[in-house]
């Protein structure tokens, strides 16, 4: 079994320095004793650990900003409970000014609290030159580190909350009110404040950490990082946004978010982007492609389908497995116990049958938390396009019963590996592209956990689906799993059978849609270059190159779309839902475009969970209602924090 070994210190859980209650966390707890913790460099070492501590948990369940969007969907006896799916309890309109979700203003409601992490930076910069057995070099090396990290934080900030106090200085317990209470900086102020401190950051940073060291901030994740901030900067939401935020001002009538847009802050995120990449691909970072000898259960499938089936192992390992070619920067925070919560609550329970004689657990296989039907729909069609694009796609027999060809069947052979033979299925789950069969676990599919691969079969009492006497909610409740996170080695009953791995916050084919989105931003129309951009992570996916499918008048309804900057878009954002699906992306995506009130607002649908039988499973229900407004694209401030400070502003509608 592969075990992740490299669960780094510098993240590591410390509680060096006390966090205080204080409005922001401004003022220092213990601050008597505070220079003790810089006596020597393995104090700092830990002072440095605790800046890092700070980082949201993407991998907890309950904590995750991953759930918030359209692509998620838990067992419904928690989604009452206020501690339980928050990401998906905003999505449901559950969002609180008392006790904001995730807020990361003041550490609410399973929210880190960023302000005590930006607190906690500058109290390192504040002493960092008084370790005593530290090299100069060594001092500035840390110290961009948290340069960094300061500013990363305060991007989060910016993301759920436009404009935001900049807390740059460590102010010290005697200060007064002006310093203590401030104002909310105006949403440009704050950009320029990210980009400046990224930039004095940079030069600093090794260009790229050693093994021992990864998922500490170097160049690599720093430029890649500042790129996504130039993204969101030049993006709708925060650029030029009058119809949102025209009437959203400050105490002095001016508004708080830039109301003219400007098409030279794409510009920007275009050069900041062509330095990301350039600095990756010179570090060796570059699109995942599986290497390692195909595990024992797919190698007769290998042999006769080997380009479709290893494919399918491109995209699913390119996630699970640890720190590979194409990660940029990850997060490894992990519990000891519950390490990668989103891997345990995703995974399918081991069926009776599998596995040499293993007994069935439910212990770090929870089996709960499904994919929505619309990530069904949203995968395009083994041609690249969307289902309702697609002519050759009878989208009015897409939920018809049928077969998949026999084993002995010509037509089988591609789907060896894929899909399991002269299986009950529906016409929906053919004829689809790569990544859909990777990530989603399907009735007719093939599911690889637990050293094994299992016959899906997503009915009652049948593989992978609802069974009332091993557990009445322990089951998926559309129907439809979530491979993406389940390294196939991943074991339960204990977790140190768990294959443990980074979750991503950022990786390559990232940047490269990010290069393809902001190109055609900036230009009157689509060139070749933003084809290109496109065209590698859809190459890698095994579909053909945008150019090439969405001229082809057989095969596409909207002809030539890819050739206007709106079509463009919209097949650009279609590659990041589906290439990023699940990763937290489409959230942000969604709101930072402007799309998020029109997307996140119809309910969720899924299969019969309850139906043995295809006729009595494959039946659409409403699983959950949603509500998203335009007041849900920003989060609002505790109220306790604005009854502490008078002069802070509460953003519109909350």
């Amino acid at each position: 079994m592969k075990i992740l070994t490299k669960i780094f210190a510098i993240i590591y859980i410390l509680s060096i320095v006390p966090s205080c209650t204080g409005y922001l966390d401004v003022v220092p707890d213990n601050t008597i004793t505070l220079e003790d913790l810089f006596k020597k460099k393995e104090e700092a070492w830990d002072a440095l650990a605790k800046v890092y501590n700070y980082m949201p948990r993407i991998e907890k369940t309950h904590e995750s900003m991953w759930l918030a969007g359209d692509e998620y969907i838990g067992r419904l006896d928690l989604n009452d409970n206020t501690g339980n799916l928050r990401g998906i309890r905003i999505m449901r309109g559950l969002q609180s000014a008392n006790n904001p979700v995730l807020g990361n203003w003041s550490g609410t409601n399973g929210g880190k609290r960023l302000y005590a992490g930006i607190r906690q930076a500058n109290v390192f910069l504040a002493n960092i030159d008084k370790v005593p057995d530290m090299t100069e070099d060594e001092k500035a090396e840390w110290k961009a580190q948290v340069k960094f990290l300061k500013a990363y934080y305060s991007f989060l900030l910016v993301q759920k909350y436009g404009p935001i106090i900049i807390a740059d200085d460590l102010i010290s317990p005697d200060a007064g009110k002006e310093e203590l209470f401030q104002e909310r900086s105006k949403v440009e102020d704050c950009f320029d404040y990210i980009i400046t401190l990224m930039d004095e950051a940079i030069p600093q940073l090794k260009e790229k950490v050693t093994a021992t060291l990864l998922g500490q901030v170097d160049q690599v994740v720093a430029k890649s990082i500042k790129a996504r901030v130039m993204l969101f900067r030049a993006s709708p939401f925060f650029n030029g946004n009058m119809e949102y935020f025209g009437d959203f001002m400050d105490k002095d009538g001016q508004p708080f978010f830039p109301t003219t847009y400007d098409k030279e802050k794409w510009k920007d995120a275009i050069d900041a982007i062509d330095e990301a990449i350039e600095v990756c691909e010179s570090n060796g970072i570059e699109l995942y492609h599986y290497k390692t000898q195909a595990y024992v259960f797919d190698r007769e499938d290998m042999v006769d389908n080997e380009e479709n089936v290893q494919r399918i192992y491109d995209l699913r390992m390119a996630i699970n497995d640890p720190w590979n070619s194409e990660l940029i920067w990850g997060y490894s925070n992990l519990d000891i116990y519950n390490q990668g919560e989103i891997g345990h609550s995703t995974n399918m329970r081991l069926p009776e049958g599998y596995g040499g004689g293993i007994t069935n657990t439910p212990e770090y296989s929870w089996q709960w938390l499904a994919a929505t039907y619309r990530m069904a729909e949203r995968y395009y069609t083994k041609n690249g396009v969307p289902i309702e694009e697609d002519l050759t796609f009878d989208l009015d027999k897409k939920w018809e019963i049928t077969t998949t060809p026999a084993a002995d069947a010509p037509e089988y052979t591609e789907l060896k590996g894929i899909m399991q033979p002269g299986a009950e299925t529906i016409r929906l789950y053919l004829n689809r592209e790569p990544r859909f069969y990777a990530n989603l676990a399907i009735t007719g599919g093939y599911w690889r956990s637990h050293g094994v691969r299992i016959n899906t079969k997503m009915y009652a009492g049948s593989d992978g689906g609802f069974n009332s006497s091993q557990h009445t909610t322990d089951f998926f409740e559309t129907g439809i799993g979530i491979k993406k996170f389940v390294h196939m080695e991943s074991k339960s009953g204990h977790w140190a059978r768990t294959v443990k791995y980074p979750y991503p916050i950022m990786r390559l084919a990232d940047l490269y849609l990010m290069k393809a989105e902001a190109l055609n931003e900036y230009l009157d129309a689509p060139t070749q270059e933003v084809y290109d951009a496109i065209n590698l992570v859809r190459e890698r996916a095994g579909v053909p190159n945008v150019e090439t499918v969405w001229a082809d008048a057989s095969i596409v309804k909207s002809v030539n779309k890819h050739k206007t900057k709106e079509g463009m878009r919209d097949i650009i954002l279609r590659e990041r839902g589906i290439e990023l699906a699940f990763e937290g992306s489409r959230f942000w995506d969604m709101v930072r475009t402007k799309r998020a009130t029109m997307e996140f607002s119809s309910p969720v649908w899924g299969w019969t969970y309850t139906g043995t039988t295809g006729t009595t499973f494959f039946n659409l229900e409403v699983k959950q209602s949603r509500r998203f407004t335009i007041t849900d694209c920003l989060w609002p401030i505790d109220l306790n924090e604005m009854n502490t400070n008078s002069n802070l502003i509460q953003n519109p509608g909350w």
